[in-house]
């Protein structure tokens, strides 16, 4: 498996423990009979702003995972997997690591300084696949 295949690999993997992350406190928060309800309204308790952070930086990994996606998708259909491409998605995965906790913690200006070296990674690999 190439480089960039490894990183989208293990990228998803994220994603499933951000869920872990975010859903074991949201259903503690909020309740079963709110989280397994079809949320028709507003939940009764309000989450905690660690367990909100950790939501919005879990369906912030899905924005991102998209966009990462079809670069990988590109570089690998396109043949054109390079140590560039390969440095570009593990600085991608690196980033999104540490996103978690720079946004659960509330780490101003650092959470949207290491969103912005992630989205900056994607970018770079697919304007790789144009040149």
């Amino acid at each position: 498996m190439t480089a960039e295949l490894t990183a989208l690999t293990l990228a998803a993997i994220l994603q499933y423990v951000q869920f872990a992350l975010y859903a074991v406190p949201a259903n503690r928060q909020l309740g079963p009979g709110y989280t397994m309800s079809a949320r028709d309204r507003d939940p009764s308790n309000a989450l905690s702003d660690r367990a909100g952070r950790l939501g919005r930086a879990f369906d912030n990994h899905f924005e991102g995972l998209i966009l990462f996606g079809i670069a990988v998708g590109v570089i690998q259909m396109s043949g054109q997997n390079t140590g560039f491409t390969a440095a570009c998605a593990w600085i991608y995965l690196i980033a999104r690591i540490a996103y978690v906790p720079a946004y659960a913690f509330g780490w101003r200006p650092w959470r949207s300084l290491i969103w912005m070296v992630g989205f900056g990674a994607t970018l770079l690999m697919l304007l790789a696949a144009l040149l």
